[in-house]
């Protein structure tokens, strides 16, 4: 049995190698899939570096909130008064103010793993100072700057370089003049960092002379961190919040290590669907070179092979074959993986902070899963070819066995069932969780699972379609084709099981598709018709580039700026800051967990010029100081009345705001959840980021010349920014899409190979064809006729799987931005690709075999 092995790989070196590539290409998606997922959860939760990590108490001004960890204090601490106290020995002021930077080419530089960019002071404070200058030396006057080492590689800046920044009230250029790290790291666990002068930082936050927004305090030797907190707490008072350094880490990093496993879990969930097509492209082809084979292992069994040496063989070809494609696809899995973190780097979301991952997860994992199918695709197909007697496989070597209905019928129901696992979830999810972004998601991939696990079921039911179909598509053959279509229905009608193999990797390409086209064409004309009825302006002014939270912000004197174009009759900015919902509490899911803390997204707008630039659904009067409208779908979650009295927390603190009234916004572009007056927001958070200004009247050319020497700002007309907004809105969309493009080629590699092994394996009854008297064109013909069936099959099962998945999103989510709305050009669309696919993978299969000799035929397997 060993040199039958051998003989086995000699001769058929070349149906293996087709093989050994799907299975190659499978596990590197695979690989790849596992990669990303690991290096972003260790981009998000793997660095423990942090600022604090050499103090050992903090004072922050006022309070600070209790369910974000990287929140700025709301109120102010005189170093002064902490200074010279019992037990401290040394202290450092500590300012926050949030800042974009752009990097040599202009663009944006993101900060790792959704974190942010801050400007803090350079602490000069020896035993407080945890920086480390890595080149060049400390800042000291203004203008000056020095950068953690992530802000340098993403910008390719260095030492001595202009840096270009937006403050929340003003832009101006910095010059690097040191290079820094942090417990060795290049990032710390809030993001990068960007350190200047004490009295610049100052400035910057508009903080008087010797107050800072926190103090760093080093206790002196001996005096533990727990007794100097609780000392200085009470010698203090209430205005402050003292909290032990270390204490604050350790919120931090679990905030992170929660943040991680939700992107990990949410990537992985994403990656399990590329290992699905990746698995059944591996089981389709090997069950298919296995099955072409059939006639030889029959042999070998009448000659005295015993059925267990015959499964023997087959699994140590699958062995073989999965020990080289394993090794091969860790490989190319780095590739895939560097290919799908620049995806998610265009979308605002930075991970190549964390390094390629190298441990036994990464490594062992996608080379076990490769072994396994191969092995599982082997012993369903070593079964079959054992159960095969002699006689059979001499009478008909390219026709099925029979076999029996019910245990396929079964197996379908069993599969179909595990399908309705994911389905169960979906609506579990719906009836327990609040409507939101979240919750949509989730059930999205919920289903988007289920349907993939359905395709499978279809899969397993594909033969019983072949008969139906390949009469029909057989009577059309000869009508058209004369014998040539009988003796295409007749091979078609007596090999359903070859007809579906090639088919059911046609059908997961076309469900991909089908699916991913009707969620984009949905979502795409949702934005565009809610965005054309909402945006009343002309012209946006918006910057480039999108953080991991949305656009990136403009210079604040952009509405002034555009205000004084000629012809422009009206500019409103928009300005967006995050608050915490404090009062009414949110609500308990259940009496066991714990409440979620609820976070408004606030916009800010000049109430005077607001109706000329948007038209937002509902009654919204006029907000003055103290008021807040928010939509209707807010206040039915929270529970809130019109007229109530709400408290939220923003930057400056707590604060109280009376609900004037209830609006919508169908687009959710401009002003999703709350809105508020200039003043209002104001003392929410002053420094509330400009995301775009809206421009009524004037024209497009003298608005780009105003804004000529900003750089990183463009003009957009109103349809091009509702396609810029939609485009943030559904950030990580990028990703999906990278993740769907290469399952696509993978299936369709898969099914390629599957018609390319399956052409070949007849090429012995070509070849007597030919010796009756079957011209070349026929025999053609023949393959056409039996690609025609395949992509029928296929087609239809796709289409019907992708419009269910459309269907079932949009029940689940009820959302309108998941309407099962096809155009009529879509389908149609996606069967002549599937029909060029199918028909070029096939043609030059038949018409090598078909110029095969009639005597060479004759011996070929």
């Amino acid at each position: 049995m060993w040199l039958i092995a051998r003989r086995s790989f000699a001769e058929g070196w070349t149906r293996l190698a087709a093989t050994l590539l799907a299975a190659l290409f499978s596990i590197g998606l695979i690989a790849g899939s596992l990669q990303f997922a690991l290096r972003a959860q260790e981009a998000v939760s793997g660095t423990d570096a942090s600022e604090y990590s050499r103090a050992d108490v903090l004072v922050q001004g006022g309070t600070t909130d209790a369910d974000d960890p990287f929140s700025a204090p709301d109120g102010r601490v005189a170093l002064s008064s902490v200074a010279g106290r019992p037990g401290v020995a040394a202290v450092a002021g500590d300012a926050m103010v949030p800042v974009t930077a752009n990097g040599s080419d202009g663009k944006m530089i993101l900060s790792p793993a959704g974190g942010g960019t801050t400007l803090r002071p350079w602490t000069s404070e020896a035993g407080l100072n945890p920086y480390r200058l890595e080149s060049g030396r400390a800042p000291a006057a203004d203008g000056e700057v020095a950068v953690t080492r992530h802000v340098a590689r993403a910008g390719k800046l260095d030492v001595g370089d202009p840096l270009k920044v937006l403050l929340p009230k003003r832009s101006g250029t910095m010059k690097i003049v040191g290079i820094v790290t942090v417990q060795g790291h290049g990032a710390v666990q809030s993001g990068d960092l960007l350190l200047a002068a004490p009295s610049s930082v100052q400035r910057a936050a508009g903080l008087p002379a010797g107050t800072w927004q926190s103090v760093w305090v080093r206790a002196a030797p001996g005096v533990p961190a727990a007794r100097l907190r609780g000392g200085l707490a009470r010698a203090l008072g209430e205005d402050v919040t003292v909290r032990t350094a270390a204490s604050v880490r350790n919120a931090q990093a679990a905030e992170l290590r929660g943040a991680g496993a939700s992107i990990g879990g949410a990537i992985g969930m994403l990656s399990s669907v590329a290992v699905f097509v990746g698995l059944f492209v591996v089981a389709n082809t090997f069950g298919t070179l296995v099955r072409q084979r059939t006639r030889r292992l029959a042999l070998l069994s009448a000659i005295g092979a015993t059925p267990r040496q015959i499964k023997r063989l087959i699994r140590f070809e699958a062995l073989a074959l999965g020990a080289v494609a394993s090794a091969g696809g860790v490989l190319l899995g780095y590739p895939v993986s560097a290919l799908l973190t620049r995806l998610f780097a265009e979308d605002g979301f930075d991970i190549s902070a964390a390094d390629a991952q190298f441990g036994w997860i990464a490594l062992a994992a996608p080379a076990a899963a490769g072994i396994v199918v191969t092995q599982f695709a082997a012993w369903r197909a070593a079964r079959r070819a054992a159960r095969i007697s002699p006689m059979q496989a001499l009478r008909a070597a390219s026709a099925d066995a029979p076999g029996r209905r019910w245990p396929r019928l079964l197996g379908a129901l069993a599969v179909f069932a595990c399908a309705w696992l994911f389905f169960g979830g979906v609506f579990g999810i719906r009836y327990e969780e609040p409507p939101g972004p979240e919750r949509t998601a989730g059930v999205c991939v919920m289903v988007l699972m289920g349907c993939m696990t359905t395709v499978a079921a279809l899969a397993v039911l594909a033969p019983f379609f072949v008969g139906p179909l390949g009469g029909l598509v057989g009577r059309v053959g000869t009508a058209v084709s004369g014998e040539a279509g009988r003796l295409a229905r007749a091979t078609i009608t007596r090999s359903p099981r070859r007809v579906s193999s090639a088919a059911s990797s046609l059908m997961l390409g076309v469900a991909l598709v089908g699916s991913t086209a009707l969620i984009v064409l949905s979502v795409n004309a949702r934005f565009g018709a809610a965005g054309d009825q909402v945006m009343r302006a002309e012209h946006a002014i918006a910057a480039t580039g999108v953080t991991s939270s949305g656009p990136a912000p403009l210079p604040r004197d952009a509405a002034a700026r555009a205000a004084a174009v000629p012809g422009v009759s009206a500019a409103t900015a928009l300005t967006v800051s995050d608050v915490k919902l404090v009062d009414p509490p949110p609500r308990r899911p259940s009496p066991e967990e714990a409440p979620e803390p609820v976070y408004l997204t606030v916009t800010g707008a000049d109430q005077a010029t607001l109706p000329s630039v948007l038209r937002l659904g509902g009654r919204l009067p006029r907000l003055g100081p103290g008021e807040v409208g928010l939509t209707s779908t807010v206040m039915e979650a929270q529970k809130i009345r019109k007229g109530q009295k709400i408290v939220v927390r923003g930057a400056q603190g707590r604060m109280p705001l009376t609900v004037a009234g209830a609006y919508h916004d169908p687009s959710h572009l401009f002003a999703d959840q709350a809105v508020v007056s200039p003043a209002t927001m104001d003392r929410l958070d002053p420094d509330a980021s400009t995301r775009v200004v809206l421009v009524r009247g004037g024209s497009e050319r003298a608005l780009s010349g105003a804004f000529a020497n900003a750089q990183g700002v463009q003009v957009l007309d109103k349809s091009a920014y509702v396609k810029t907004a939609a485009g943030a809105m559904t950030k990580g969309m990028r990703v999906i899409y990278g993740f769907i493009g290469m399952a696509l080629v993978l299936a369709l590699f898969g099914m390629a190979t599957t018609v390319s092994l399956s052409v070949g394996e007849r090429t012995r009854e070509f070849g007597l064809l030919g010796a009756v008297g079957a011209t070349m064109t026929q025999i053609k013909s023949i393959v056409r006729w039996e690609a025609a069936t395949v992509v029928l099959l296929g087609g239809l099962l796709g289409i019907g799987t992708a419009l269910g998945t459309a269907y079932l999103m949009h029940v689940a989510t009820g959302s309108s931005f998941l309407a099962p709305n096809p155009p009529w050009w879509l389908f149609p669309a996606v069967i002549v690709g599937a029909a060029a696919v199918t028909l070029a993978t096939s043609a030059l299969p038949a018409r090598r075999a078909a110029a095969v000799p009639v005597l060479e035929a004759a011996k070929a397997e």
